[in-house]
């Protein structure tokens, strides 16, 4: 139930991105659901891979900076999972770097408001 209810936050994650920042666009509203499960795969195989390499690729800063590691990680993924699917358009890696921290703030103020219900 757990995995099904963060797909669903996911989802409504990349539709509030997509009508926020100016070239990052979903195909329609479904769209957004297939996308997040795809984002979420590649997340869960790879995520943590580029993570690392990112951070002995910096000699340790990047583990140091870890929210930093992070944000570029998730804008890589957001770029690969653009590449993988004609669901989603992402223009630019920086255009990819807005979206992802607008859907880290989206991710955690719907985890505050969950947790404080």
């Amino acid at each position: 139930m757990s995995l099904i209810f963060s797909w669903i936050l996911l989802s409504l994650a990349f539709w509030i991105t997509a009508k926020i920042v100016p070239g990052f666009t979903l195909r329609s509203g479904l769209s957004a659901l297939v996308v997040a499960a795809l984002f979420g795969l590649l997340n869960f195989a790879l995520g943590w891979l580029f993570f690392v390499v990112l951070g002995i690729a910096t000699l340790g800063i990047g583990f140091l900076l870890a929210v930093i590691t992070r944000w570029i990680v998730t804008a890589i993924l957001l770029k690969i999972t653009a590449g993988l699917t004609s669901r989603l358009e992402v223009r630019s890696f920086g255009t990819a770097l807005i979206a992802a921290l607008v859907m880290a703030v989206i991710g955690s103020a719907a985890e505050y408001a969950i947790s404080h219900i």
